[in-house]
């Protein structure tokens, strides 16, 4: 079903001339299209924007298949509810939000066993892997699936503030409007994240110097 209402919403035929050429230069003219009900731009803003909310969402679970489906139904969502964002806000602020309670829902609605937790590394990070020696390739593969494995030991609300800021390089402010915590609160909790982190990894780095 999320397959489906995704293809719907975002694989649709690209229209030939100038203005899809214009529009993939802005992002506020895509979206402003996109609100008018123009799919083609919707479309190009899926293009856009996938490949963080993939990598966002991949780092919350930690399953490839699954953030691949939560990344299309974040963008089911997002365009369905295009109508709802605000002149002032910022796009990719209340798509990334979109993507935290989607991602929020699929947490609290399965247990995670993290014995089981995939060893699979998301696109970007494979693409550089081929570049690197085997014994490289090796360590890097050890380093992701430590740092995965100690991601999903955090509570929901330390993860997406470490991904946020660590991973996603979000300032405080965006986090905070994504999340809908205070900044105090995503400092706060980016702070005990750390010292989780760096408590999970200790052992693995220790052993790497």
């Amino acid at each position: 079903m999320i397959e489906r209402l995704a293809l719907d919403a975002v694989q649709l035929k690209r229209r030939q001339g100038s203005q899809s050429g214009a529009l993939m230069n802005c992002s506020e003219d895509l979206i402003a299209h996109a609100r008018a009900g123009d799919q083609e731009a919707f479309r190009l803003i899926f293009e856009r924007y996938s490949r963080p909310i993939l990598g966002f969402l991949y780092q919350m679970v930690s399953e490839r298949d699954l953030a691949e489906d939560l990344t299309q139904e974040t963008f089911v969502r997002a365009y369905h509810n295009l109508k709802k964002l605000r002149d002032d806000s910022k796009f990719s602020t209340w798509l990334f939000g979109i993507g935290r309670n989607v991602a929020r829902e699929s947490l609290r609605s399965r247990r995670y066993d993290t014995q089981n937790l995939t060893a699979a590394t998301p696109t970007d990070h494979e693409d550089r892997a081929r570049t690197n020696s085997p014994v490289d390739q090796l360590l890097g593969r050890e380093l992701n699936t430590a740092m995965e494995t100690a991601l999903q030991t955090l509570d929901e609300e330390k993860r997406v503030v470490f991904v946020l800021k660590i991973l996603q390089d979000r300032s405080y402010q965006e986090i905070a409007e994504i999340t809908g915590f205070s900044v105090p609160k995503v400092k706060t909790e980016l702070h005990r994240a750390r010292l989780e982190m760096r408590q999970r990894l200790r052992a693995y780095l220790e052993v790497k110097k």
